[in-house]
Formats: structure tokens, C-alpha cells, sequence
């Protein structure tokens, strides 16, 4: 079913309206030309792709340094390649299971022609097609929100370039699966055509961010409003209640999975959807944002390291956006980018929220359209708002002069940054100790098959592949202490260990896990690899009497 506009019969036509003076808005967005049939789009948008893809998936599985979360998600989508359930252990609602499925089907066909190589490095390359699908689908929102083709190309690069993204594109996170999600629903919801399906469908890709990644649930409202400024008048009830409708029961499909697996309420024996929900509403907290003292400080702070034009340039554009939106055609149209940034921003600005490295992951795209929105309201207000009729021509020509020393100022800052930064990403070498520490485990250790091994989930897959019983051989450190499944395979507790893997996340954490922390102060280092505090160590536990 689509929305069409409405029959206008002879009777019905009103007398001609007087032209939209220049900088006045009909309060219409105005459909640009459709990407697939212009040349111009098709050939700007191939290359700004080709080089997103280059800088991200050249030294992909040496930068950054592999992360636990990483490994998790890896690890429970390789459980649903093996048919072991949703999880390498007991799955307890922590995350609604649709991304690490997503991630299965992804890593699905390198897994079967190279079992060994389903480790979180090589997987990586995986996420090369979700950050190639979200950049074609940056420029497209651009463009279908009314940007000129520069315009739509320097938000694609800004999105996909910057060292921060970069960097965070990089690694197996349900966060950028999710935003992936979340910019086709944006897509559709601005489609120039206005067929109804286009917005049930956008209700069901944002069922799908949100069922890829909870946190998402809070950009909904800026994409109805995209939504009610990109619908027809005559069909926007439909279309509004259409995707509303859509996206709210694909995503109770979640409890009512858990009900009918009798886990959505709490009872003995089992876990739960509610006690899942609990957990991630009552996470301690890292602090205020802008408090030198907090774990949020340090968070923002490790963002800004990698850059600090998307993030400050992209807020600042947001804000100035919804600032002058009842004035400004361009703030108008970007109303759903700018809204979504300062929805995100109040998030992260609250006064004891927990803050994750990844949650800036779900603004980078709409950071990227924002700034390039002002970008677009510069160039237009120094080349055309105020040019009058019978300009001198050294005018128009000093019009040209300060747009291009505008642009070469802000290249000037912007690309030694990011050279920088994406120099780093593609030649560093942060994960030798890791590759090193894998190597150790399989080669040096007599019986792996018999032998129990404290690890991180950045590695858990490769003792796996090592020939380490997963879950029993190769044990997530934090189940050996939160999961009593793995207690019950364990009755000496930490005397049943052989080795620790103390890398940077297992030395953190242990002090909350006291099997963990016991096997480690009842250890020996046998190995070493890396230096500082990055350094992973292989530990031998000491044999005690009467232990297993």
C-alpha cells in the first residue's frame, strides 16, 4: 500500500502561488535526485566507500587491542553456529540476542571454510560490511534530507574517516550493528516517495537497532520526528501509527520469548528477563561526564584523544541547529540528526549515569551530518544569502576567495589530526602479547583437553580452537565465580585451576571475583608477554593438597 498524493481536480486548483523568496522555506522537503540513478552520486559515494574501506580494514586485526566485549560477542555467536544455545554459557538476558546473531550469520561462511580462524582479530573483518553499509546509507540519509551532494560526501567522510571512528568501527560491538539498523530506519523514514511501506519498514529497522542494542531505545523519538516532517499530511496518521505500531511488536517479540520460555519474572532455579533488566537499570555508576575524578571523564577523554572535531564540531552543530530551527531551512531538515546528538548527549550527562567506551558509537553518524549541515549553511550564507542582484564581479570573486580560505583553514586543522590518527590505525601493532599469549597456550601446554585455564573472552575462542574444553577447559573468568553452572564443575574452587590469564581485564576485575583473585595471588608467572600495565601475564596456580 502507498501514500499517493491526493487527486486535485480542475475545480480544485488554487490560483498561482507567488514564488518562495530565496532563503524562505515551504516548511516541504524538496526529494534530491535518487542515488541509484544519478551518476554524480553513484560515482562520489563509490569512491568516499572505497576509501572508508581501505583506511578501516587495513591493519584491522593488530589495531586497537582486542577487548572482553569483543570476545563475548564472538563467543556467543559462535554458540549459535555450533547449535550450543545463544550463549557459550548460561544466557542470562544481559543483552537482547539478535546482534550476536546478526554476528553468527555474518561470520558464518569464513568459519566454515577456516574453523581456527572464528578468533575476535580475523572475525573483525566482518565488520568491514556493516561500516561499508552504513556509510552508503550516511550519504543516502544525507541526500534525502535535502544536503548537496559535497555536503552529503563530507558527512560520509567525516563518519567514516575520523580516527575515532575508525578505531571504533573496527571491533565486534552490537553498537555499530545497531546504528546500521538505526540509519536505514532514518533512510526510510525520509524517503522522497512517501510510500507507507517505507515507513513500516522503518519501524521494523528500528526494531531491529533496539533489539540489536537496548540503548538505541532513546533515538526513537528524534526518528518520529524525521518521520512527521517527511510524511505525507493526508497519510501521516497511517504512516506514524503504521511504524509505531510495527517497531513496538516486533520488539515485544523480546518478553515474549522470555515468557515462553518461563523466564521473563524471577523464581529459583532460572534466570530472568526482569532480573537482566535490573541488572543493566542498577550498573554503579562512573561519574559525571565533566568531573576530573570520574570514570565518564576518562571515557570522554579517551574519545577526544582520537579526535576532537566530530565529537565538539558535531555538538556544537546540533545545538545550533535546534537553536534556529524556526528560522533556518537547514536546521529544519537536519531536526532528526540534531535532536537524536542532544538526546544522546543528555544521556551521557547524567549526573551519575554509567558510561560506556562505546556509547559514543550510536552519535557518530549524526554527528557527522550535522557538522556537515553547517558546513552547508557557511557555503551557502558567504555564496549566495547575501549576493544582490547586479553584483560587481571582484564581489562574486571574493565571495569564492573566502569560501576557499574557509575550507583550507578547516583543512589546515582537520586533516594533520586525522592523518595522524589513521597512521596509527593502520601501522601500529597493539595486539602481539595477545597472538603471543594464544601461541603459548597451544603449543606449550602437554594436555589441553585436561587442563583448566582462566581467560578473558578476547581468547576464549582461541583455546577453544586449541583443543581446551569450552567452558570447562577454557573458562570465562567471570563465570568461575558468577555462574553456578561453572561452580559446580569446580568444587575446590580456585584449586581447581592450572592457569590464569591475567591480562589488563582479568587483573581489574579479579578484585570483585574471589575465586579469581585467589587464583591469581595462588599463582606463579610462566610467561610474560608485553610490557606495563598492557601486559598479559600466563600464570601457573600452585598445586594444593588434597585439591581436586
Amino acid at each position: 500500500m502507498t501514500s499517493t498524493l491526493p487527486a486535485v481536480t480542475a475545480a480544485k486548483v488554487p490560483a498561482q502561488r507567488p514564488p518562495v523568496p530565496e532563503g524562505r522555506s515551504t516548511g516541504r522537503t524538496s526529494p534530491p535526485v535518487r542515488l541509484r540513478s544519478s551518476r554524480p552520486d553513484l560515482l562520489l559515494c563509490g569512491v568516499l566507500l572505497a576509501a572508508i574501506l581501505v583506511v578501516q580494514g587495513w591493519n584491522i586485526a593488530d589495531y586497537p587491542t582486542l577487548s572482553d566485549d569483543e570476545g563475548t560477542y564472538l563467543a556467543q555467536a559462535w554458540a549459535v553456529q555450533q547449535g550450543r544455545g545463544l550463549a557459550h554459557y548460561t544466557y542470562w538476558y544481559d543483552h537482547p540476542p539478535l546482534g550476536w546473531i546478526q554476528i553468527a550469520l555474518l561470520s558464518r561462511l569464513p568459519a566454515a571454510i577456516s574453523p581456527g580462524s572464528m578468533t575476535v582479530g580475523t572475525m573483525r573483518f566482518t565488520m568491514l560490511l556493516v561500516s561499508g553499509v552504513s556509510a552508503v546509507l550516511v550519504y543516502v540519509l544525507g541526500r534525502r534530507l535535502s544536503l548537496p551532494r559535497w555536503a552529503a560526501g563530507l558527512g560520509t567522510a567525516l563518519f567514516g574517516l575520523s580516527p575515532l571512528a575508525v578505531v571504533l568501527s573496527r571491533e565486534i560491538f552490537l553498537d555499530n550493528i545497531a546504528v546500521m539498523w538505526l540509519l536505514l530506519a532514518f533512510c526510510l523514514a525520509a524517503s522522497p516517495s512517501r510510500h507507507l511501506w517505507h515507513h513500516f519498514g522503518a519501524g521494523l529497522a528500528a526494531a531491529a537497532g533496539v533489539l540489536t542494542k537496548e540503548t538505541m531505545l532513546v533515538v526513537l523519538p528524534a526518528l518520529l520526528v524525521t518521520m512527521w516532517r517527511h510524511s505525507h499530511r493526508d497519510t501521516r496518521k497511517f504512516a506514524l501509527t503504521g511504524a509505531v505500531t510495527a517497531c513496538a511488536l516486533t520488539g515485544f517479540s523480546y518478553p515474549l520469548f522470555a515468557l515462553l520460555k518461563g523466564e521473563l519474572l524471577p523464581g529459583p532455579g532460572h534466570v530472568s528477563l526482569w532480573d537482566g533488566i535490573t541488572y543493566q537499570m542498577s550498573r554503579p555508576g562512573s561519574g559525571f561526564v565533566l568531573d576530573p575524578n570520574s570514570g565518564s571523564y576518562g571515557v570522554l577523554h579517551s574519545w577526544l584523544y582520537y579526535d576532537r572535531v566530530l565529537p565538539l564540531g558535531g555538538l556544537a552543530g546540533a545545538l545550533l541547529l535546534l537553536l534556529t530551527w524556526r528560522w533556518s531551512v537547514t536546521a529544519r531538515a537536519l531536526a532528526g540528526p540534531a535532536l537524536t546528538v542532544a538526546v544522546l548527549a543528555a544521556v551521557a550527562l547524567r549526573p551519575n549515569g554509567y558510561l560506556p567506551a562505546m556509547y559514543v558509537i550510536g552519535a557518530l553518524p549524526f554527528l557527522a551530518l550535522v557538522l556537515a549541515g553547517g558546513a552547508a549553511s557557511v557555503a551557502h550564507a558567504v555564496m549566495t544569502r547575501w549576493r544582490t542582484e547586479g553584483e560587481k564581479r571582484y564581489v562574486t570573486g571574493g565571495r569564492y576567495a573566502l569560501a576557499a580560505v574557509l575550507a583550507l583553514a578547516a583543512g589546515a586543522y582537520v586533516v594533520p589530526h586525522w592523518y595522524d590518527g589513521d597512521r596509527t590505525a593502520v601501522t601500529a601493532d597493539a595486539n602481539r602479547p595477545y597472538r603471543q599469549a594464544s601461541h603459548w597456550l597451544s603449543t606449550e601446554v602437554a594436555d589441553p583437553k585436561d587442563t583448566r585455564v582462566l581467560v578473558d573472552d578476547a581468547l576464549w575462542l582461541d583455546l577453544v580452537h586449541a583443543g581446551y574444553r569450552p567452558g570447562l577447559g577454557a573458562i570465562w573468568f567471570y563465570k568461575a565465580d558468577l555462574d553456578p553452572a561453572v561452580a559446580k564443575t569446580m568444587p575446590h574452587g580456585w584449586r581447581d585451576v592450572d592457569y590464569v590469564v591475567a591480562s589488563p581485564t582479568v587483573r581489574r576485575d579479579a578484585k570483585d571475583l574471589p575465586n579469581v583473585r585467589a587464583a591469581i595471588r595462588h599463582s606463579t608467572p610462566v610467561a610474560t608477554f608485553g610490557n606495563g600495565p598492557d601486559r598479559i601475564e600466563i600464570r601457573r596456580v600452585r598445586a594444593v593438597e588434597g585439591a581436586r
